[in-house]
């Protein structure tokens, strides 16, 4: 595939539902859409697959709290009933046969509730009924499952049917009230948090936006920087350049995008830097990054855990207040478009388990064992 290919779909975002996410088409390849919503144990997409591991012979829900197995041993299927058929037998644990489990089915229908409403005004009480659960009851436990309220989650699948009509062209203002909303104040106030940028920019894909990257060496591998005249937007590690600058093009596939070649710029330098061990923060380069309000809140929550420690997600989660968002901070944490400088890479497991890492596995462990280290 070559660097000047223009991705159409658009990027996989943290935090949207999984159901949702899928009918939309956004997703890059089937097998690793279905790998990262396993790697995240993302509830909402059970039902959706189940995941068979070579080396066990059983088969198991995304959700399963089971340690994860090496990503070649896994294979995906679309129902129990495929994974039997070659041969695997279901997991005790998380029991993927067991469709109707009481807190799966009821979030689901709640979750198909809301989507099957669409623009309409949902009121908790009205889903506390649709469900024979109480309003409480029902708030707290969505939450514990999806990572957001009832009304996050509308307002999320909301946004993304505003990005799929601005995508197809349809002009702003009728994709606005469109999906529901009565007037277009409420997404000029805070366009940057909810779509990334202006809804024109959104509906041209970053036309007209200018960006420059560098590809270089670096301790641990290739490392590409990639900048808007406002600051850093993309920072990734990676084995190659192709498909690192294919990411890139992904992200922004409309923008005007630069390779830059030469002595490295002063950003790519300071990274190096801090990849050699001779700088120790990176806290002061200016970023000029997407996200939603709840990714912001988990980023600056990253930016300041000190260098040579860790947070489990667990303990990001309550210092957002949020003890029970722990899933929602994963998938935070793997929306960060500039790592290292938002240094997601210092979040673990509950127990002191590394967990995924967007760019391998060794080089968060490297990364964390040289911070560590009173050397550098």
């Amino acid at each position: 595939m070559g660097f000047d290919r223009k991705i159409q779909t658009q990027r996989i975002k943290s935090g949207l539902p999984f159901q949702s996410r899928w009918r939309a088409g956004e997703m890059i390849k089937g097998k690793e859409f279905r790998w990262r919503a396993f790697e995240e144990r993302d509830a909402s997409a059970d039902g959706s697959f189940v995941v068979a591991v070579r080396t066990t012979g059983i088969y198991c829900r995304p959700s399963c709290p089971s340690k994860h197995p090496k990503r070649g041993n896994v294979t995906f299927y679309l129902s129990p009933e495929a994974a039997e058929a070659a041969g695997y037998r279901p997991c005790l644990r998380c029991k993927p046969r067991d469709r109707d489990a009481p807190q799966t089915a009821w979030v689901k229908k709640v979750c198909e509730y809301i989507r099957r409403k669409q623009a309409e005004k949902i009121i908790l009480d009205d889903l506390a009924a649709e469900v024979g659960l109480s309003a409480a009851h029902l708030q707290r436990t969505f939450k514990q499952v999806m990572g957001m309220t009832p009304r996050q989650y509308q307002e999320a699948c909301r946004v993304e049917r505003l990005k799929i009509r601005l995508k197809q062209g349809e002009p702003v203002t009728r994709a606005v009230y469109g999906v529901g909303y009565s007037s277009t104040s409420w997404l000029y106030k805070d366009a940057n948090a909810k779509l990334g940028m202006t809804p024109g920019a959104y509906r041209r894909a970053g036309e007209g936006m200018k960006i420059a990257y560098r590809v270089v060496d670096s301790p641990l591998g290739r490392l590409l920087v990639a900048w808007t005249s406002h600051g850093v937007c993309h920072l990734s590690l990676g084995d190659g350049d192709e498909s690192q600058v294919e990411a890139l093009i992904h992200e922004y596939p409309a923008a005007e995008i630069t390779r830059e070649g030469g002595e490295p710029d002063p950003w790519t330098l300071e990274v190096l830097e801090y990849l050699a061990g001779r700088v120790t923060r990176l806290g002061d380069i200016p970023l000029d990054v997407a996200g939603t309000v709840f990714q912001r809140r988990v980023w600056r929550e990253l930016q300041a855990i000190p260098r040579g420690s860790t947070r489990s997600y667990e303990d990001v989660a309550r210092s957002m207040g949020q003890p029970k968002a722990a899933r929602a901070v994963s998938r935070a944490c793997a929306a960060n478009p500039v790592s290292l400088i938002i240094p997601c890479h210092r979040v673990v497991r509950k127990g002191g388990g590394l967990g995924g890492y967007r760019w391998g596995i060794e080089r968060k462990r490297s990364l964390l064992r040289a911070e560590a280290s009173p050397s550098t």
